[in-house]
């Protein structure tokens, strides 16, 4: 392992939490968002991560929920249709926000690690020079 390799690693975790706190801050924002029956349900973001080629991690790719969602019975809305439905995203609020926790985590430990590192390697550098 290499001298910077802490910092690397540690910045490709940053990255990759963000991304994954995008893509929730997405997915909350639309967890009420009906559309009518003829048309798809928002659908939601699921990041795939894999292990990066020197370390670390990287977004492989985004793996979308499916566009037919659930019906939802709300005969009052405007996009109901003669039967009183409505198309919702196939996701629930708690699991959104279960992940929002754990990516968040997952940032702030990310984060920790980058801090800890600079400072080992500053003194590092200060032991260098005396």
């Amino acid at each position: 392992m290499g001298a910077f390799d802490t910092l690397r690693i540690a910045s490709s975790s940053l990255g990759a939490h963000q991304t994954w706190l995008d893509t929730l801050a997405s997915n909350i924002a639309n967890v009420n968002t009906v559309t009518s029956t003829d048309q798809d349900a928002f659908q939601a973001q699921m990041l795939i991560m894999r292990e990066s080629q020197g370390g670390g991690v990287e977004v492989a790719g985004i793996a979308v929920s499916d566009p037919a969602g659930r019906l939802v019975s709300d005969p009052s809305n405007p996009l109901a249709d003669a039967d009183g439905y409505v198309r919702a995203p196939e996701m629930d609020l708690s699991s959104q926000m279960t992940q929002l926790v754990m990516a968040q985590r997952g940032f702030q430990a990310a984060a920790q690690v980058t801090k800890d590192a600079q400072e080992t390697y500053g003194s590092a550098l200060q032991i260098g020079r005396a």
